[in-house]
């Protein structure tokens, strides 16, 4: 028996290290040149705000197969080539097997297995669908009490929380607020206290992740943008899922052969930066964020260069931005260093 964020990490290191996970699922980096080219733009424009440091750390978390930093460095160097010449590239990845892939398309790229491991200064980060598949703990509602949720022989079983954690609604000091956070999901929906079988979810490893980055953001300088799906405002429910062969899987079966991903709690991530020193703009729909970027216009653009995959583009471009699509579900959140005005594709 394990707790359901160790279970999760265990079953996800084994599948990133076997697997190719986009047999699985498709990004938005594989899915149209031109998101990576934005963030590209993007990170030369925040570069810029920054004071243009040289050098300066360009870092990529969770790169896949290196295509969302090949098209943003391929667009830098055509549009902004003192960043160009500034940025020195890391990638945060810890799967040989992509890590292999990456180095086809990045050779010069440092890897870290951590964000822990990033050389100290001046640093622009970006991470697309890294965030879900970080382990999350799970509590229910049973008999006016929440239970923690642990995995054994393919099932959830329930129990009192762990040793470690003091009863829930109890508040501690420590950087990891996991019981005055639970506290406030005990009441739903106006004050109505917490129906019996709800499930609330805890970012167990992003909330670290997240708190030290910032800390490093306020105290070094520079900005990371996060892109991937959730609800803006936090909510309970169950959102564990698994993808094998492009379906639905059982997350709980056959540990290691499919992906296993979680909604991101953007509001808690965001509170937690900021209490970390950072500023934070967003969860700004991807849609929009995308489209203030002129993920648009750049489409238009090359389908008039290439007029015979002109319904490609524009179809990659919807399914990107439309919001039946991913352009509401997947949010842009930013973390900055507070003397840094507001990035691009985020408003008031």
């Amino acid at each position: 028996m394990e707790r359901l964020d160790a279970f999760m990490a265990r079953a996800n290191a084994a599948y990133y290290a076997a697997r190719d996970p986009f047999a699985d699922f498709t990004t938005a980096p594989e899915i149209s040149q031109v998101f990576g080219e934005l963030l590209g733009a993007w990170a030369a424009e925040v570069w810029e705000a920054m004071g243009a440091p040289v050098p300066v750390l360009l870092a990529e978390a969770g790169p896949g197969r290196g295509t969302l930093m090949a098209d943003a460095l391929r667009a830098v160097g055509q549009t902004a080539p003192a960043f160009a010449a500034a940025l020195r590239l890391h990638l945060i990845e810890t799967s040989p097997r992509l890590r292999a892939a990456q180095a086809e398309r990045l050779p010069a790229a440092t890897w870290h297995d951590r964000i822990a491991e990033l050389p100290p200064g001046p640093l622009l980060l970006l991470a697309n669908e890294f965030l879900d598949a970080l382990p999350i703990r799970q509590f229910i509602r049973r008999d006016g009490a929440w239970r923690e949720r642990f995995v054994a022989d393919g099932n959830f079983v329930e129990r009192s929380p762990s040793p470690d954690c003091p009863p829930i609604g109890e508040t501690d000091a420590s950087p990891l607020p996991l019981w005055a956070w639970a506290a406030k999901q005990t009441k739903v929906g106006g004050g109505v206290t917490a129906p019996e079988g709800t499930v609330i979810e805890h970012p167990s490893a992003a909330l670290p992740l997240i708190s030290a980055l910032a800390a490093r953001i306020a105290a070094q300088g520079g900005a990371a943008l996060f892109l991937d799906y959730g609800p803006a405002v936090s909510a309970p429910g169950d959102s564990l899922q698994a993808l094998r062969n492009r379906r639905p899987a059982d997350p709980l079966a056959e540990p290691g052969s499919a992906d296993l991903t979680a909604h991101v709690d953007f509001a808690t991530l965001a509170e937690a930066a900021r209490a970390a020193g950072a500023d934070t703009y967003g969860p700004e729909p991807q849609g929009l964020f995308l489209a203030r970027l002129g993920l648009f216009q750049r489409t238009g653009m090359l389908a008039r260069q290439n007029p015979g995959r002109m319904e490609e583009l524009r179809a990659a471009a919807a399914r990107l931005a439309e919001p039946d699509q991913m352009g509401r579900l997947f949010k842009a959140l930013a973390v900055c260093h507070p003397a840094l005005p507001m990035p691009p594709g985020f408003a008031e």
